[in-house]
């Protein structure tokens, strides 16, 4: 059973924080920890303001997000690690190989599909992202609850 997810992207800003904050939300346990790094994470700052903007439009609150790092100590409380990408999957499995068995794609029901980075670009690009995280959480969360 599950009881500790991290999601995993490079700076923590966009993707990963949008997944941990849709995941928990669509989940709803007392019991089970959802949270994010990034594996060049641009530590300290906020959700950046077109995803915190789409999060509080669903009614959720991004505010207390703050971007930190991946360490080899968050790798080891996890229970499981959901990237974003196939790069991020092969660079964590290359620093980190004793993690190798609970690191997998947040897209892995839909393909193995990548999730692309939306830094920088206008909000239909946060949209669409958006709307592949909560397809690829609504595939997770069978195997989660």
């Amino acid at each position: 059973m599950f009881r500790r997810i991290l999601f995993v992207c490079i700076g923590n800003i966009c993707r990963s924080p949008m997944a941990e904050i849709v995941m928990r939300d669509a989940l709803r346990r007392d019991d089970l920890t959802v949270t994010s790094a990034g594996l060049q994470a641009l530590a300290g700052h906020p959700i950046d303001p077109v995803a915190a903007e789409l999060m509080r439009e669903r009614g959720l609150d991004p505010d207390a997000h703050r971007a930190r790092q991946l360490t080899p100590a968050l790798l080891a409380e996890a229970d499981l690690v959901l990237v974003m990408e196939r790069a991020h999957h092969a660079r964590i499995l290359r620093e980190a190989p004793q993690a190798s068995g609970k690191v997998l794609q947040l897209g892995k029901w839909r393909g193995d599909l990548d999730i692309p980075d939306p830094y920088r670009q206008q909000r239909p690009a946060f949209e669409h992202v958006l709307g592949l995280i909560d397809d690829c959480v609504a595939g997770w969360t069978p195997y989660i609850r």
